[in-house]
């Protein structure tokens, strides 16, 4: 794994009037890092990931991808800098199919549009790109399918399919195996593991299992601070962690 930082969050705060949803939160991830963000409902990952993804203006701190500063930039600019990322609910076009999601996402990316009379080369290409991106997640219903008829498990690995259509070099994963049955998570689960190897990830999980078998490192938030950010082991092994959150499952 490279050393290479993407992503740098700075003493990062947001409050709502006396409401505050983050503290002083530091944190890294490297490219081709798993970075898991836990804590307990309420601890304030969720709005942690919308004032990195832009979707919400920090009160203050600094927010630095890729070395820019990008504190409080529109979600779009910093799409088009290489960050994607799902959402806890589903984003989807439900009466497209599978394959026209990801090509609508491909072709925001380029800031183009649909044109039958686009070149047949170019529409091959962009059909090739397209069913290799659902091969990367694993999609195995009809692509052709509107995606109101996939199982949801489906419907998260098409929200993903979709993420990775702007080529992102850090994704943003809130809960993406969330109200998924054992064999979904485990799909997801390997999903994750098998993306691009230099692709940075930072995800919201609350799975202690999927966790603990994907991450690199951790960071644990709780009412809105970082107590804890390490390894798997040093996390399993913080008894302010276990005791706030982790429990004895992972003592």
């Amino acid at each position: 794994m490279s050393a290479e930082t993407l992503l740098s969050v700075e003493e990062l705060n947001k409050s709502f009037g006396s409401l505050v949803v983050t503290r002083n939160v530091s944190l890294t991830v490297r490219r081709g890092e798993r970075h898991a963000l836990i804590g307990p409902n309420g601890a304030g990952k969720t709005s942690l990931i919308h004032q990195i993804g832009g979707q919400l203006r920090p009160s203050s701190g600094r927010i630095l991808f890729k070395g820019v500063d990008v504190t409080g930039a529109p979600p779009e600019t910093i799409c088009r800098m290489g960050l994607g990322r799902t959402f806890q609910k589903n984003s989807l076009f439900p009466r497209l199919t599978a394959h026209e999601n990801v090509r609508l996402a491909a072709q925001a990316r380029k800031g183009g549009y649909y044109h039958p009379l686009r070149l047949a080369r170019a529409r091959l290409d962009e059909r090739r790109f397209v069913d290799h991106l659902l091969g990367v997640v694993r999609m195995a219903g009809d692509p052709e399918q509107p995606a109101s008829r996939l199982s949801y498990g489906e419907q998260r690995q098409l929200e993903i399919a979709m993420a990775l259509a702007a080529e992102p070099e850090l994704l943003l994963l809130d809960e993406p195996t969330s109200g998924m049955s054992p064999a979904e998570t485990q799909r997801m689960t390997g999903l994750i593991a098998d993306l691009p190897a230099r692709l940075g990830v930072l995800m919201i999980e609350h799975d202690m299992d999927v966790v603990f078998s994907l991450a690199d490192r951790i960071s644990v938030l709780y009412y809105g601070e970082v107590i804890a950010s390490g390894t798997p082991a040093q996390i399993s092994a913080d008894d302010r962690v276990r005791e706030v959150y982790l429990g004895a499952r992972h003592a």
